[in-house]
Order: C-alpha cells, then structure tokens, then sequence
C-alpha cells in the first residue's frame, strides 16, 4: 500500500513537498510515478523516476519547477516550487512494475489515495 501525504493551500510562487511511503514492501523494485487530477478532468502524468533514481521524468508542463527524488527506499519525493493555479488538483503517487518508464496511469499497479494541492492566484 502507498501512502501519498504533504498537500496543502499555498499561493502562487510558493512550494510544496508531496511524499509517497510504502509499508511492507521497498519501493526501489518499481518506477514511480506522480500523476494529478483535476476536477472534470482525466488523470495525467506528472513525473516519474526509474529504479535506481538515476532517470527522472516531467511532463511539459511542470518541467523546471518540480522535482522528483527518491530518498531511500521506501520514500519518494516531489518537491513543487514555483506554483501556478492550473497546479491545483489531487496529486497521487503511484508504482509501476514496468522496465522502463511510464506516461500512462494504466501502466501502474498500486495507487496512493490521493493528496489535494490548491494553488491561489
């Protein structure tokens, strides 16, 4: 099971420090991945990191301003800085048992249960 936690109310400009746990199992066996989703939209690709967190991946959008990291092996960070209304929506940290890095939400096995980030302007 994951536990993704650190969301909160920040306004524009300013950072916030989303973690992602896991019990019972090390999470450096997976590619893990950090998705979001907007109310009345669909889930989408936020950041990823490979196995050995040597590789790590952005979306277009977040790309510059967020960071993913893993600390040991049953952490995973994605630290959020200089955040933008259109940042707002639940962030969910997710594992992949994939080789190789995936954009796709189906392509994870085990889910978070979701953490809120609102962005003020």
């Amino acid at each position: 099971q994951l536990g993704d936690s650190g969301g909160g109310l920040v306004q524009a400009g300013g950072s916030l420090r989303l973690s992602c746990a896991a019990s019972g199992r090390s999470l450096s066996m997976y590619f893990m991945g950090w998705f979001r989703q907007a109310p009345g939209k669909e889930r989408e690709f936020v950041a990823a990191i490979s196995r050995s967190g040597g590789n790590t991946y952005y979306a277009d959008s977040v790309k510059g301003r967020f960071t993913i990291s893993r600390y040991n092996a049953n952490l995973v960070y994605l630290q959020m800085n200089n955040l933008k209304p259109e940042d707002t929506a639940v962030y969910f940290c997710a594992a992949s048992a994939r080789l190789s890095v995936r954009y796709n939400p189906s392509d994870y096995d085990s889910w978070g249960q979701g953490t809120q980030v609102t962005v003020s302007s």
